[in-house]
């Protein structure tokens, strides 16, 4: 496929710079599966949008800080953004971008804070700097309590903004468990402890899974054949309770509902043989979904307004086809619709 047939015009107006007041306030635009029409709706109205005994499947993994704001010996002032531990052998030794990453060849010394500092040992994947960090208290929470206190949030690059004391807190899932994402799993920003408790009421199953999210997922698509697209890779988890109530579902024929993209990618990595059971999971997925590579296990799906050319809109066309997603993108824009990472949302079922 062309990589023009997902492009569009996102006027910068229409990125959403700052969550809504209340999570839940947030516009719901809901595609028919069936016969592809558009409706506005509200996030609001979700559980009675879905059907008593829905497997709704979310990812619980939590943004941690990793923008980090340091100094070279110099003096000359450093951006490191964190992506992911690449050993655990060496979970002192992480994979990061940095700016400017000319000044940092291996050797190079950075300190953030007094105590907390980092040197650089190697070059990674795309321009990334493999750094290892070090911290005055010697052991590994003594670090991870370092990167949580002088960390930044690591909001995406489309919001033309520094964080704040606020997006501590709204750039995360109130479900958030497991630290290790580099951005949110933004489908799920949208839900509140009461949201949950509605949807339990009405006979909504949860579960969640795992998958970290990384840098990558902003990584524009560039290739102009699609499939020549050297996709990012993300670390997941699948457990046992999960994989159970994901075997229930299907065997009792419920439909499985994705809470956005990096659950559906995780469902889809893990999905089993016709007629075979889920079985727990983790470790590394490179999956690339786009349209004629079809959904095997995720029957609905909650996820934002995605940037032009990228990954995660060729997923979306994937699970719904490019045609109707692209009149759906077209009607959100006319009906102003907030996009991306802290804008609204589209209920695709």
């Amino acid at each position: 496929m062309h990589l023009s047939e997902f492009d569009y015009e996102l006027p910068a107006a229409r990125i959403a710079q700052h969550p809504l007041a209340e999570r839940d306030a947030s516009r719901m635009l809901w595609l028919h599966r069936a016969s592809d029409a558009c409706e506005d709706r509200m996030f609001a109205e979700l559980p009675e949008l879905l059907l008593p005994g829905d497997l709704l499947v979310a990812n619980d993994s939590r943004v941690f800080p990793a923008r980090l704001l340091g100094r070279l010996a110099g003096g000359a002032a450093v951006e490191v953004l964190l992506l992911q531990q690449p050993s655990p052998a060496e979970p002192e030794v992480w994979e990061a971008m940095a700016r400017p990453g000319r000044k940092l060849p291996p050797g190079a010394r950075i300190e953030f804070a007094p105590g907390f500092t980092a040197e650089v040992v190697g070059a990674g994947a795309r321009g990334a700097r493999r750094l290892r960090l070090a911290s005055s208290t010697p052991s590994d929470s003594g670090l991870a309590e370092a990167i949580e206190r002088h960390g930044h949030v690591p909001l995406p690059p489309y919001i033309r903004r520094g964080d704040q004391p606020g997006d501590r807190e709204r750039y995360q899932t109130v479900y958030a468990q497991a630290p290790g994402s580099a951005a949110a799993p933004t489908a799920g920003l949208h839900f509140t402890p009461q949201m949950l408790e509605r949807l339990a009421a009405r006979g909504i199953e949860w579960t969640t899974v795992s998958l970290h999210v990384g840098l990558g997922t902003f990584q524009p698509v560039e290739s102009e054949q699609i499939e020549d697209h050297p996709i990012h890779r993300e670390r997941f988890a699948l457990s046992a309770e999960a994989a159970a109530a994901l075997t229930r579902a299907r065997r009792e024929r419920r439909r499985i509902v994705a809470v956005g993209t990096t659950a559906a990618r995780v469902l889809e990595t893990v999905a089993p043989a016709t007629g075979a059971d889920f079985a727990p999971a983790a470790g590394e997925t490179a999956l690339f979904l786009y349209p004629g590579r079809s959904f095997q296990v995720v029957e609905a799906l909650l996820t934002n307004f995605h940037a032009p050319r990228s990954s995660l809109l060729m997923m979306i066309a994937a699970c719904a086809g490019l045609a109707p997603v692209q009149r759906a993108y077209q009607h959100a824009l006319a009906q102003g619709y907030r996009f991306l990472s802290y804008g609204d949302c589209m209920f695709i079922g």
